[in-house]
């Protein structure tokens, strides 16, 4: 199968627009064969109440982004992509703006993917970095 960007992004920009990702404005903008790229707005609706980014946010950030790349690596009629870990170093504040996070395999097996998440603004000074480790599960019948 060949890569295709266009519609890997438009793949992960449609399941999120109902979701926690259209929630915060998070759009996917790139992607490659090991990575995927994600932006978020920086304004009041993901500020904690000192007027800065927050910490919950850029976690759902580089969640959302990691998780959508591992969904990438796996037959999704078959497979379901659970994240199990997230660690996070919030480096440094950001007021208002744009974050990029882009996230790297690390390790790519059959039932764990570990992925960096860099998350940067719009000068690439480093806002955040993130490490997520995903499950990849046999899809379950859901029951009605």
């Amino acid at each position: 199968m060949s890569f295709d960007k266009q519609k890997i992004l438009d793949y992960c920009n449609g399941f999120a627009t109902t979701t926690l990702m259209g929630t915060l404005s998070i759009e996917y903008v790139d992607a490659g064969e090991d990575f995927l790229v994600a932006t978020m707005p920086v304004n009041p609706s993901v500020h904690q109440p000192m007027g800065l980014l927050h910490g919950g946010a850029t976690v759902a950030l580089a969640e959302s982004v990691g998780s959508a790349a591992s969904m990438l690596f796996v037959n999704s009629d078959l497979f379901e992509v659970r994240g199990i870990e997230i660690a996070a170093n919030h480096l440094k504040a950001k007021r208002n703006g744009i974050v990029t996070a882009t996230a790297k395999i690390i390790h790519k097996g059959k039932s764990i993917h570990l992925w960096e998440i860099r998350i940067v603004d719009e000068n690439d000074q480093l806002i955040s970095l993130c490490k997520l480790t995903n499950m990849v599960l046999p899809k379950r019948k859901i029951e009605k």
